[in-house]
């Protein structure tokens, strides 16, 4: 009989929390994700991620509501939350799922700039323009989200001072000939620069 109840008190203060903390993390992480399928416009996706996230979510607060008397579940719930909104945060960025659009802003000649973005497979729309300071060259391009490094690394190397704007974009026709591609730039700007 003794076992039981040392059996039931861990169970009730370790292995509980331990589930309402590790549901909350999942249904949280499920949450961020389907937010964001949400903004790019994937319904289906978003509807399915939403029925496990809900589904999750309901487990979860009937484990806090069976158990009103255990403070270390209401605690789990709360810490699962914050994790997961972490968690999903960083799973996002690891998949970089997206477009976004670049808006560069620069008083020095771009020239070598464009022509590296050129190479690099991304199209590139140069208008030229007229600041506070005087003559500017804005220049507008769609990378994907992966591919954002690279693009910065390419502004601030032919580039350093110019200012720069990015947005997520939710649509881009992807049957012109300027969509952003799939291929790295890296590779090429190296082998580019040993010449």
């Amino acid at each position: 009989m003794f076992s039981f109840f040392a059996t039931a008190d861990v169970f009730a203060l370790v292995a509980l929390p331990l589930l309402v903390f590790a549901a909350r993390v999942l249904d949280v992480t499920i949450g961020t994700l389907r937010i964001i399928f949400v903004s790019r416009g994937f319904k289906g996706k978003a509807a399915l991620l939403g029925f496990f996230e809900s589904l999750i979510w309901v487990l979860a607060v009937s484990q806090v509501i069976q158990n009103l008397t255990n403070v270390l579940t209401y605690i789990a719930f709360a810490l699962g939350f914050a994790a997961g909104n972490y968690v999903g945060m960083l799973i996002e960025e690891r998949i970089a799922f997206g477009n976004l659009i670049v808006r560069i802003i620069t008083r020095k000649d771009a020239t070598e700039l464009l022509k590296q973005l050129w190479h690099g497979g991304y199209g590139v729309t140069n208008i030229p323009g007229h600041g506070e300071s005087g003559p500017v060259q804005l220049i507008f391009t769609v990378c994907r989200r992966r591919d954002l490094p690279t693009v910065i690394q390419l502004v601030k190397r032919f580039n350093p001072r110019a200012f720069y704007t990015i947005e997520d974009v939710r649509f881009v026709q992807d049957n012109l000939p300027y969509a952003p591609v799939r291929r790295r730039l890296l590779p090429r700007l190296a082998w580019r620069n040993r010449k």
